[in-house]
């Protein structure tokens, strides 16, 4: 089986524009040629990657398993040109990226115009979602993940904190009294992502404490806590980033301040253990790790 690197790069763009000949006139291909590399193609593959019609082309399922795999070697295929470059002005590419919607959207979309001035022949994807997304499956470069990994095959560098604190508003602290103790949680309405039902915690001294929470409210997302707590509907457990405004203005305030919540929460830049690490990608990490040292709400 013979495939080579230009009929990958055009499946992935009839793939991503959804019609043959537009995809072919970026490689100076007519519709025609085009047409011939694709059948080509999935002969060598054995398989059928679309179906077509007079007017739509689309993946077919073998074409859908295919397309991840192709991103990757085309991906590979850069990051080891990139890696044996070593001019400043081989720093080029694409750079696709995940993170949770929240944590994207305050601690890495202000960040990216810096980047570019830096780098300006990279090209930055970035994908905000507060489902986990499928690494390698999905053909992401990098993702920012935070919190407590989970065991697993990817390679994950740390590159900044995330600790958490307990919080409620004035206003409920002042009807219901301030918990001086993870215990007395059980008796404060607590607010909550999903079904969640305890609280873990350490004592200056090393002592583990693990409180049973109840309350009134819970949710799926974690803004709408924070919300919850800005209104005086109970205690919540928050990032120190999520809430930093609300910390200054001293529209919530911070109890339990002699507990550490645990386990400790990180910022990792996570990506596949198969891929060589690229020089955008191991720059972009970097870049993010010097950023996070310079922000308060991401130090303990």
């Amino acid at each position: 089986m013979s495939i080579d690197l230009k009929s990958l790069e055009l499946f992935i763009r009839v793939a991503e524009y959804s019609a043959i000949g537009k995809a072919g006139e970026e490689f100076g291909l007519s519709p025609t040629s085009a047409t011939q590399r694709i059948q080509a193609l999935e002969k060598a593959v054995g398989a059928q990657l679309f179906h077509r019609s007079t007017r739509t082309v689309a993946l077919s399922s073998d074409g859908e398993v295919f397309l991840a795999h192709a991103k990757s070697i085309m991906a590979s295929v850069e990051d080891a040109l990139a890696d044996v470059q070593s001019e400043p002005q081989a720093m080029r590419g694409n750079l696709r990226v995940a993170s949770s919607a929240s944590f994207g959207r305050k601690h890495l979309a202000p960040y990216i115009a810096e980047f570019l001035e830096l780098h300006p022949d990279i090209k930055i994807q970035l994908h905000l979602t507060d489902t986990a997304v499928d690494i390698i499956g999905e053909g992401f470069d990098l993702a920012i993940r935070l919190g407590a990994l989970a065991p697993s095959s990817l390679k994950a560098k740390k590159i900044g904190i995330s600790p958490r604190i307990i919080v409620a508003s004035p206003t409920y602290l002042t009807r219901y009294g301030r918990p001086n103790h993870p215990d007395e949680l059980e008796a404060h309405n607590c607010l909550v992502r999903s079904d969640m039902r305890s609280w873990s915690f350490a004592s200056t001294g090393g002592s583990a404490f693990e409180t049973n929470i109840s309350g009134n409210f819970s949710t799926n997302l974690a803004e709408a806590v924070t919300e919850a707590a800005l209104s005086g509907l109970g205690v919540a457990r928050k990032c120190k980033w999520e809430i930093d405004t609300y910390l200054d203005t001293e529209q919530l305030v911070t109890v339990l301040n002699d507990y550490t919540v645990t386990p400790e929460w990180n910022v990792y830049a996570v990506r596949s253990p198969s891929r060589i690490l690229s020089a955008r990608v191991r720059a972009f990490a970097e870049y993010l790790e010097r950023k996070y040292k310079s922000v308060p709400a991401l130090q303990v």
